[in-house]
């Protein structure tokens, strides 16, 4: 299954199932609160009522408000090599606050503080049921789904202190969506092997395979739930591949106009403009 929330034109939002070129209402206010229900994905299933006045919605956040966003650092082989790092023994884990997030189509917003505004297209795991040090097949059932993220980084701020987290959370500028597809619908499954690319004004500067993942989905929901219990809504972001902008020579960031397309094969596409902050 497809699943989405979009906007009304109410400025509320609504979580539907995406069938063919229809939009089936899940009765719920976003995937959230879908996904607290046990019995979600037999709703979905289910659903037949046809969200008509929805038809042309944009999509929001896949999830609009998670209340964890735990993102991974160095989980591709090709990219851990291209930073001059060694494999690591354990995920490298931060975290990124839900106002960072934007929906597929939304703008980026280029903070004014920055002149080092990086792309980092990675596969994001959407948690479906609440789980604490899962093993094994748990850890499988407690996978909603996936969803395409770009973990946009200010690096100057990131790495003002060997934390990570004040150049990794800024507001506006984390697209996550279109869609939530569930496993059934993948190769792979909980495991996915997917192309997965970032283009900048069309070149395209990251290209690779999810299956390069060092810690797949499965080893990523077993570590974090250890220390921590993960809920339905939650989000974890894999990681990113190689042929970010600050490995570069000379090094390459985004401007203000340019458009981020971030691509991973039977999820869809994130296509955000780079703007810059109205407020600022």
């Amino acid at each position: 299954m497809r699943l989405a929330t979009v906007r009304t034109l109410e400025g509320t939002t609504r979580a539907v199932r995406v069938k063919d070129d229809q939009l089936l209402d899940l009765g719920a206010a976003d995937l959230g609160e879908l996904l607290a229900d046990p019995g979600w994905a037999e709703r979905a299933a289910a659903a037949s009522e046809p969200a008509t006045h929805l038809r042309g919605a944009a999509f929001a956040p896949v999830v609009p408000r998670p209340g964890k966003v735990v993102c991974v650092g160095l989980n591709y082989r090709n990219h851990i090599l291209e930073m001059g790092r060694d494999l690591p023994e354990h995920p490298t884990l931060f975290a990124k606050y839900a106002d960072a997030l934007v929906g597929a189509t939304d703008d980026v917003v280029r903070p004014p503080e920055t002149d080092a505004l990086d792309w980092e297209g990675e596969l994001a795991v959407v948690i479906g049921a609440p789980v604490r040090r899962a093993r094994g097949a748990d850890a499988e059932r407690a996978i909603a789904g996936f969803a395409v993220l770009n973990d946009v980084t200010c690096r100057d701020w990131q790495f003002r202190t060997r934390e990570w987290l004040q150049g990794k959370t800024w507001e506006a500028t984390t697209p996550l969506g279109p869609h939530l597809v569930t496993p059934d619908e993948l190769p792979g499954g909980v495991r996915p092997v997917l192309p997965i690319s970032t283009r900048v004004d069309g070149e395209t500067v990251q290209e690779d395979s999810t299956g390069d993942l060092l810690f797949d989905p499965v080893a990523l929901v077993e570590y974090v739930s250890t220390p921590a219990t993960l809920r339905p809504g939650d989000v974890i972001a894999t990681g990113t591949p190689g042929g970010v902008g600050h490995a570069r020579t000379p090094p390459r960031y985004l401007q203000v106009g340019q458009t981020l397309t971030t691509e991973i094969g039977g999820l869809g596409r994130c296509e955000n403009r780079v703007v810059a902050d109205p407020v600022a």
